[in-house]
């Protein structure tokens, strides 16, 4: 990100050195231009005085935004938590932003070098307009980088998070009614697996996320050596040293092992490309976060339910076995996993359910999220999955420090938490079936 800010500094030098003499020597030459144009605007004093007052304004106000920046990053990864202040510092908007402001400053600095230059009387005007174009960009630019400083609440943010899932999982899974049948792609590839492995390739370097994996870039691959490539990390997954990355099946040569990693790509952290467990996972850290003691705010573990909610209804109509990903001529080369749907119920539950055992709010709304899941998928394993996670919250709530009186309460469904009570916790584990019928 930093090479964002590197470049406009770098073409502002640039044009700072180029644009300006030849303003200069044309000035010299056809002066009478620009009294007919009448572009004098500003006497030499005074435009010596507006680029000083931009060039120092700028730089000062540089220092200001900034700080404020990372100090309100530092306060949301307190209360919410770290992962989500990096995903603010991460928005390219705030490092277009730092360019912007140094270009300005840089610029500033030039024009300001070639007022009265060798006592000429003459007044760089297309600098100077140049100079007032950044200035006021500079402003939209502070307004947005403002707005979304602001758009840290909580609600935005939540918000934000189901925005980037909601992405993900669109471009990540198919619709189980558009799939082309994983059985018959599980049937297709078992010759392929059955051959020999010829190559295996391991992690060497330090502790790496894989960020998202190039299918089209190994897809070609193995389609060039007539083989199989099978990924064994997922997307997410931190691998450390000599960790087995992938094998390949039947290749009738070696595989560059350069051009392999280059489909997979690592980072430092987990990312949104392809990774569509990590919205859910910042839903639940906040989530988990306001249940801790130091907090003590269910109410907005229930705002996150609400965005999870809506990811696992999506899910729930996604085909969310491992991928395969075929050649132009429909023969499978690659293969890669992907959660389950056991998995993504866990993954959004388990840790709100431990942690807000105690809460008759949060209970109620993961009642009411899991009645409401069960109720928009039509597979019925999934449906299953659901029900045996209610009885899991039955005994979690069993189990709970609550009180009798409060356990009853807690077994109700809420969408609100607190709000209204819709049904109770004995017509919750055969919901699915009632609503059919």
């Amino acid at each position: 990100m930093w090479i964002i800010p590197m470049i406009y500094v770098a073409g502002a030098i640039g044009f700072g050195i180029v644009f300006p003499r030849l303003e200069h020597e044309y000035l010299e030459a056809k002066s009478h231009v620009l009294s007919d144009w009448s572009f004098n605007f500003f006497s030499i004093a005074s435009a010596q005085a507006c680029l000083s007052a931009v060039a120092s304004g700028m730089i000062a106000l540089t220092a200001i935004v900034f700080t404020v920046a990372y100090i309100t990053a530092q306060f949301n990864s307190i209360v919410y938590s770290p992962r989500v202040a990096l995903f603010f510092l991460r928005d390219p908007a705030l490092f277009h932003t730092f360019g912007l402001f140094n270009a300005t400053f840089i610029f500033c600095l030039v024009t300001l070098g070639w007022v009265d230059r060798e006592n000429s009387g003459v007044i760089p005007q297309f600098s100077m307009l140049i100079v007032v174009l950044l200035l006021i960009a500079s402003m939209f630019a502070f307004a947005r980088l403002v707005r979304g400083v602001s758009n840290l609440t909580i609600t935005r943010i939540l918000h934000s998070l189901g925005d980037h899932g909601r992405a993900v999982l669109q471009t990540t899974f198919e619709r189980l009614d558009l799939g082309t049948g994983i059985k018959a792609a599980s049937e297709a590839v078992d010759d392929l697996r059955k051959r020999p492995v010829t190559q295996t390739l391991r992690h060497t370097g330090a502790p790496r996320s894989i960020a998202e994996f190039n299918v089209k870039t190994l897809v070609e691959l193995a389609r060039r050596a007539d083989a199989l490539i099978e990924i064994y990390c997922a997307v997410g997954d931190t691998v450390v040293y000599d960790t087995p990355l992938l094998q390949v099946r039947g290749a009738v040569r070696p595989l560059i092992e350069k051009d392999l990693l280059r489909g997979i790509h690592l980072a430092d952290e987990r990312t949104f490309a392809q990774d569509s467990k990590y919205p859910i996972r910042l839903l639940v850290d906040i989530a988990i976060k306001a249940l801790s003691p130091s907090i003590n705010d269910p109410t907005t573990a229930v705002q996150a339910i609400d965005q999870i909610e809506d990811l696992l209804r999506r899910l729930g109509r996604r085909d969310l076995d491992d991928v395969y990903a075929r050649d132009d001529g429909g023969v499978v080369r690659l293969i890669y996993p992907t959660p389950n749907w056991e998995d993504f119920l866990r993954l959004s539950f388990d840790e709100i359910r431990h942690y807000g055992a105690g809460s008759v709010q949060v209970m109620r709304r993961l009642r009411s999220a899991l009645a409401g899941v069960a109720e928009s998928i039509t597979d019925q394993s999934r449906v299953a999955a659901v029900d045996r996670y209610v009885r899991q919250l039955d005994m979690s709530i069993s189990r709970s420090p609550l009180d009798e009186e409060d356990r009853v309460v807690a077994s109700q469904q809420d969408r609100q938490g607190l709000g209204f009570s819709r049904r109770k916790s004995a017509d919750i584990v055969n919901f699915h079936d009632n609503s059919r019928s």
